[in-house]
């Protein structure tokens, strides 16, 4: 009695494949679980194993064909050799409903759980899949990170909960998911190893072509066509050489990159339309930015004043006790906490900096929570300092540098972006000599920090080289009037010129 080949089940989004290559031909003689026919999904390549021993005597999908969940694609007959079948394996062939996981943990006692979205605050019901660490059939410990998620206020890392081995990627990079949605599928326990896809054995007499080489898989030979790529210009990644899709796009790329490196042949020439562009779709965190900026210029009234202050006493008084400093406190004793500590103060003074609108109200923060914003490469980024006026310069240099490495790891969490109600800029970390900061709305003010330059000033009649920076406070003009704004900046340069008003709450 015949054995039939069929399609299995592929997982919830796959419902057909593509015949990729047969590893045996019609009259070979195969064993059971050996490797017989391979498969190619839109997520992942899958060799489907012999479900019996004996003779293929049939093909009923050629290579290229593309066959439904289920499908009948081959047949094998008993023959010389091959091994008796048990009664209930009868039963077995009637159904093709085991899921892939299913046949996988036949191999041992491996469990299978989701690895999912996780919620990341009230106000974030979805984000984007970036970049996957691991692979299907790659190990991963627990808490190891296994794909970065972008959302509208951070990129974040999910971590395995288990220790195992990735047997299924449900949600494809660049696809957007939901909180709670299934990332991708982890089989844990002492079978991990037989569920997760494993690299088989060679096939006893595998399909070639007439070089002997494996052919090119269906999808990297329809992309070779259209890009008019040669398979000898491709190197193959696949078993035993053969060509994928993911090689032909490399090989594309790079041909790319030759062409652009190499002398132009014909300088005066135009260019195509489009040629030399590259268009890349917007990360969800660069969109929020774009968003939440331009909305402060449409509501704010805003406006820029500016001033300089002499940097030269907090630049002595930091090298005579920066040794010291960081000896005591585990922290390097920078520019920020002179400046937030300074803010704080000139905030006590004027309020309406520290305050913002709410419809036909303004609401007085007495408080302080000073917004610094860190430029990463995702993007921009405001941690914020909660209750900055309470602190000391030492712990407030702790705080922003724990912030600080949060937000170049990737590791900061919503409750550290929320409830600033005042910003500080550092564009002089980038060389910015002038600037003017845009809000950060619904907050009223914002300080722009600037390059510190040597400069000639005149003192006392005198002209004098100093270590001068520019400052920039833009605010809301709805709530702050010029005279609060200018008064504001002025306290902040006179405590940073004469540091101990800051010690002496002056």
């Amino acid at each position: 009695m015949s054995q039939e080949i069929k399609v299995p089940t592929l997982g919830e989004s796959v419902t057909e494949a593509t015949i990729g290559q047969w590893f045996k031909k019609v009259g070979d003689q195969v064993n059971a679980d050996e490797p017989i026919v391979e498969l190619e999904t839109d997520k992942v390549t899958i060799e489907v194993p012999a479900p019996s021993s004996g003779i293929l005597e049939a093909i009923s999908a050629e290579v290229g064909e593309t066959v439904e969940v289920g499908a009948l694609i081959g047949a094998i007959g008993a023959g010389d050799g091959a091994a008796p079948q048990a009664q209930d394996n009868d039963d077995n062939a009637e159904t093709s409903e085991a899921s892939m996981a299913d046949e996988n943990k036949s191999g041992g006692d491996a469990e299978i759980i989701e690895l999912l979205v996780p919620s990341s605050g009230e106000s974030v019901v979805e984000a984007d899949v970036g970049e996957w660490f691991k692979q299907v059939g790659d190990s991963v410990e627990a808490d190891e990170a296994v794909v970065e998620l972008e959302t509208d206020k951070a990129a974040m890392d999910v971590p395995a909960p288990q220790a195992g081995k990735i047997v299924e990627i449900v949600a494809q990079s660049g696809e957007t998911v939901e909180v709670g949605a299934v990332l991708a599928r982890i089989a844990v326990g002492e079978g991990a190893a037989a569920a997760a896809p494993a690299p088989a054995a060679a096939p006893a007499a595998p399909s070639t072509s007439d070089s002997g080489e494996m052919p090119p898989a269906p999808s990297a030979q329809k992309m070779m066509t259209e890009k008019g790529v040669d398979a000898g210009d491709v190197q193959g990644s696949g078993k035993r050489g053969q060509i994928l899709k993911e090689d032909v796009m490399s090989a594309v790329s790079n041909m790319g990159a030759k062409q652009e490196a190499a002398p132009k042949a014909a300088a005066s020439a135009p260019r195509a339309a489009g040629d030399g562009e590259e268009r890349v779709k917007m990360t969800r965190l660069r969109q929020t930015i774009a968003r939440r900026l331009k909305d402060a210029q449409n509501s704010a009234a805003m406006l820029t004043t500016f001033n300089e202050v002499d940097m030269k006493p907090v630049m002595d008084l930091r090298k005579s006790y920066k040794d010291l400093f960081e000896k005591k406190h585990g922290v390097k004793l920078g520019f920020m906490g002179f400046f937030t500590k300074a803010v704080c103060h000139a905030l006590k003074e004027i309020p309406a900096v520290n305050a913002e609108i709410d419809g036909t109200d303004i609401i007085y923060k007495n408080f302080a929570h000073i917004g610094v914003a860190v430029g990463t490469d995702k993007g921009l980024v405001v941690p914020v300092v909660r209750d900055a006026d309470q602190m000391s310069i030492a712990e407030i240099e702790q705080e922003i540098g724990r912030l600080g490495r949060a937000a170049r790891d990737g590791e900061l969490s919503m409750a550290d972006m929320q409830g600033g109600t005042f910003t500080i800029s550092n564009g002089g970390v980038y060389g910015s000599l002038m600037s003017t900061p845009i809000l950060n709305a619904p907050q009223s003010g914002i300080l722009g920090m600037h390059k510190i330059q040597e400069r000639p000033v005149v003192e006392n009649g005198q002209i004098v080289i100093k270590p001068m920076m520019y400052l920039a406070l833009s605010y809301d003009h709805r709530i702050v009037d010029g005279k609060e704004a200018v008064t504001f900046l002025v306290r902040i340069k006179e405590s940073l010129e004469d540091p101990q008003r800051l010690v002496l709450d002056l």
